[in-house]
């Protein structure tokens, strides 16, 4: 025998998916990162919770930054079809969430707020809050339902069925909801926290069989030594990294984005009015 094994611990959904959905690297994966000044965000949704009474974080910033962006830059909110892109009519965002521990389980799902490039920001951070809520509880018919199901499937088919399911619902562009399957359930961009899991950065790996092209995780916001007129001060900084398939986005887009999303950060009061909770995105990016 070359190696002493033993059975491990059964995988929970996500793991299940996973296995199914890559295999061997080949895939058209890039990356890169953008170091962001934060005190403007930090103050910007201090002063907003402190207004409103509600809550408002980085993820929601970058995640409402990055659907303003993709309005602007529509030749970034593409899907790949028959090999080539296709552009998408409208922007969704999809977060991940933890969902508590069930029968011993931590499972890890989406959550997807869909035309999130029409909405305020006030109006998103509610929706968002609302679908994670849903989500988190496990009151999410649709998921749930879809959890279920990939439990039934043996882990040798997984990567049959999903990638059957991805050509079905996109390449095809069938609407499955008539079999209980949600619409567009994965949007044109996900936003990951690292930050919330502690992590200053990571590279997320984009999920083959949902077609998103493009994966923006923030890390934890630290205390860095930064320059300011000749002098040495602490400054507060965060690092966005951004994964993208390179057969759908070139980098020079992929760059408009990260700058816009950056550019939000750094002046948030210039994209989202902070007295009305409007959405006032600027054409900076």
């Amino acid at each position: 025998m070359n190696l002493d094994l033993k059975p491990a611990p059964p995988p929970g959904v996500f793991r299940k998916l996973a296995l199914g959905a890559w295999r061997s690297p080949r895939d058209p994966s890039a990356y890169a990162s953008l170091d962001v000044r934060m005190e403007k965000a930090l103050e910007f949704l201090e002063a907003w919770r402190g207004r409103t009474g509600q809550r408002l974080t980085v993820t929601h910033l970058v995640a409402k930054a990055a659907a303003d962006a993709l309005r602007l830059h529509p030749e970034a909110n593409v899907l790949l079809r028959w090999n080539a892109p296709s552009q998408r009519a409208d922007v969704g965002v999809c977060v991940l969430v933890v969902q508590p521990e069930e029968s011993g389980r931590v499972d890890l799902t989406t959550a997807t707020v869909a035309r999130a490039d029409g909405l305020s920001l006030e109006a998103f951070a509610r929706e968002m809050e609302r679908v994670v809520g849903r989500v988190r509880s496990r009151k999410d018919v649709d998921i749930e339902r879809g959890k279920r199901r990939s439990y039934r499937i043996p882990g040798m088919l997984m990567g049959w069925a999903l990638r059957l399911l991805s050509f079905v619902w996109f390449t095809l562009n069938v609407d499955l909801r008539w079999v209980g399957m949600p619409r567009d359930p994965f949007g044109s961009v996900v936003v990951t926290s690292l930050g919330s899991l502690g992590l200053e950065r990571g590279y997320v790996a984009t999920v083959p069989y949902t077609r998103v092209p493009l994966v923006l995780a923030p890390g934890a916001v630290r205390t860095v030594p930064v320059v300011e007129a000749g002098e040495l001060v602490p400054g507060r900084m965060m690092t966005l990294t951004c994964t993208w398939d390179a057969r759908a986005l070139d980098v020079e887009v992929i760059a408009r984005v990260l700058r816009h999303v950056g550019a939000a950060l750094e002046s948030p009061e210039l994209h989202w009015d902070p007295s009305s909770g409007s959405s006032g995105t600027s054409s900076l990016g």
